[in-house]
Formats: structure tokens, sequence, C-alpha cells
């Protein structure tokens, strides 16, 4: 697909909305990821499927991809440090698809916007989506555990990374 064609229109208010009814109880048009042994979950399957909801793009060719779809899932559809990535040179490289910029502060953030977690190994283990505000606080819902609009900040993580999102 021709890199230069963009959609221009990330819809906040669908992906939240998706993410509002699918944070309990996980969309049965998914797979499901479980968590096995400390491994996994379906977090990132989940916030992927929220970014999908507000209207981004699948991307299955090219240097960067992003899918899911009967026959699986893409890495950077379901798991957190590949998401991250994936935003982030979608932005450097100006390529087709959804993409994200670190935001310094959660002043910056908006509905529908990511928020990464890294563990303290390093390694960004957890993404959710922010779902709404409570006394200008960002809450999230997540799978892995299925929780809706809770406080974002994760005791157990090392370093917080704040994404706005864009078409």
């Amino acid at each position: 697909m021709n890199s230069k064609l963009k959609n221009t229109n990330y819809s906040r208010e669908n992906a939240v909305n998706y993410a509002l009814k699918y944070a309990n109880t996980p969309n049965s048009q998914y797979k499901y990821f479980p968590v096995n042994y400390d491994n996994g979950g379906d977090c990132t399957n989940f916030t992927s499927q929220c970014l999908f909801a507000g209207g981004a793009p699948m991307v299955f060719t090219g240097k960067n991809i992003w899918w899911c779809n009967s026959a699986g899932c893409s890495v950077s559809w379901s798991t957190a440090h590949s998401l991250y990535w994936y935003l982030k040179i979608n932005t450097d490289n100006n390529l087709y698809g959804i993409k994200g910029k670190e935001a310094t502060s959660t002043s910056d953030l908006e509905i529908g916007d990511l928020i990464f977690y890294r563990n303290k190994n390093n390694r960004i283990t957890h993404s959710a989506i922010i779902t709404s505000f409570m006394d200008n606080i960002p809450l999230i819902s997540q799978h892995t555990p299925e929780l809706l609009n809770i406080p974002y900040i994760k005791l157990w993580a090392s370093k917080t990374y704040f994404m706005k999102i864009f078409l």
C-alpha cells in the first residue's frame, strides 16, 4: 500500500467505546492470549483491538506489519514491546498505519492514547488504553487482568511510557 495514503481520523471515541465494552469480557471474535507461567497475556491484543476499532488499518505487507485474523496475529499486534516499537517506527519513518509519539506528561494525554509499562528487567511487558480521567489522572482499561477504568499507576513498573496515538 502506498505510504502516502493516509486515513487522518483516529476515532478516540470508537476506540474507547470498544475498550469499555470488552474490558471485562473479551470479544469472542478474537483469540484470547492467556498467561503462560509468567509470560504472555492478552493486554496488547486488547489494546490493538481498541486501536483497530478506532480506525487503525491492519497492515499485512511492508516494513512494519500489524494485523490479526483467524490465521493468527502479528507480533506487533499481540506483544507490548513490539506494539510500542511499531508505533514509534511508523512515526519516525512516516509509514502507513497507526502511529504513536511519546508524551512527557499525563497532561498531554487524551482518551484513546496508550500507556506502556516496563518491568524491572527493562522490558516493556504491558500495555493499556486510556478510557477516562479522574482529577486529571488517566484511568485505563486493560486485559490480563481484565480491568475497567482503573488508575494508570502500576507499582511493579520501573518506567511508564505515555503514547499519543494518531493516524
